[in-house]
């Protein structure tokens, strides 16, 4: 069995769904504390049934995940708070979810007489502000930096500079899963991911940004851009993500011990400003929107080099940034038919 722990969000879900597909069973490890993950959960249920089990249960609890881990043969573990603004507001809870958790979750994993696989879902975060603000050129709609070699993307090498909470636990987190790897022979890799984005993703503004952006354009509320707009990303769609995990659990033990960026590249490099844009295509609306100051923590550029990702397991984006929005917006708007969003803030 396949335990996805955080399996009832918005990327454990996709991956789940595509394991089940394919004959897979999956035991979904989450405390639902997401806004919308019962959908998902109920989703994953009507078509997979008993290919699906669920403990609906906290990160935090020993006795629980010790539990599930014992019945899986291999790991993803997804579970976390994810947004910066409420690791601001309760650094401790973050901590204990993101670092903690995490490190019970690996306690789990030693006390197999053979562990599992572990792949481990971390951040870009853990970068900080990589490319400096000198390093960039201001142009009408994004910032582009001056170096040839940036444009190709940040790569693994780049220096670790923890800024925020959820930058510190999750950078801990990761540090720990690879230290696991190492001291003890648990076969174990980490993903610092960019921007996932797709179906089955109910964004906020805190957290899973593009599928807010499309949410609100369709239900023509105010979008807020912290920032002026011109910020860079590179964006990835779920299917994409969904390959990345799957092969690199297939490389295991090869590959143990190592950390892989996973991204769009430049190839899916998009502004905030550029999206807007692109979404005011498909919409035949201009979206409303406003501004605010920038947020602590948020990147002027960041874009994934994923070149050790590819050579070490062959994967490489096959959805373009354009082709995936326009496919998350047909989502959507079909599930806006039947229900709304929740649009409060991510819980702790």
């Amino acid at each position: 069995m396949t335990l996805i722990t955080g399996g009832a969000g918005f990327i454990g879900t996709n991956l789940a769904d595509r394991i089940a597909r394919e004959g897979g069973r999956v035991l979904i490890y989450d405390n639902l504390s997401r806004a919308g993950v019962e959908r998902n959960l109920k989703w994953l249920k009507q078509r997979h049934g008993d290919r699906i089990s669920v403990d609906v249960a906290d990160i935090r609890d020993n006795e629980r995940i010790e539990a599930a881990v014992a019945q899986a043969v291999r790991v993803f573990h997804m579970a976390a708070q994810v947004a910066v603004t409420t690791s601001l507001a309760d650094p401790l809870t973050d901590f204990q979810i993101n670092a903690a958790g995490t490190l019970s979750l690996l306690e789990a994993l030693r006390k197999r007489h053979k562990p599992p696989p572990l792949v481990f879902a971390s951040t870009n975060k853990l970068y900080g502000e990589c490319v400096a603000r000198d390093q960039l050129s201001e142009e009408a709609t994004r910032y582009r930096p001056r170096r040839l070699g940036l444009r190709r993307g940040i790569d693994e090498l780049c220096p670790i500079q923890l800024v925020s909470p959820y930058g510190c636990s999750k950078g801990a987190a990761d540090q720990y899963v690879l230290d696991y790897a190492r001291a003890f022979g648990i076969p174990a890799a980490v993903m610092r991911m960019s921007c996932i984005y797709g179906p089955r993703q109910f964004g906020t503004t805190d957290q899973g940004w593009v599928a807010h952006f499309v949410g609100a354009c369709l239900q023509g509320e105010t979008i807020t851009v912290y920032g002026d707009g011109k910020q860079v990303r590179d964006i990835l769609f779920v299917e994409d993500a969904v390959n990345a995990y799957l092969l690199v659990q297939s490389h295991m033990p090869q590959i143990s011990g190592q950390v892989f960026n996973l991204g769009g590249g430049p190839r899916n490099a998009v502004s905030l400003l550029e999206l807007l844009a692109l979404l005011e295509g498909l919409t035949k609306t201009k979206p409303k929107v406003r501004f605010d100051n920038w947020r602590h923590g948020d990147q002027l550029y960041y874009v994934s080099d994923t070149t050790h990702l590819r050579r070490a397991t062959g994967w490489q984006p096959t959805v373009s940034y354009t082709r995936g929005i326009a496919q998350l917006h047909h989502w959507l708007s079909g599930f806006l038919g039947t229900h709304t969003l929740h649009r409060e803030r991510v819980p702790a």
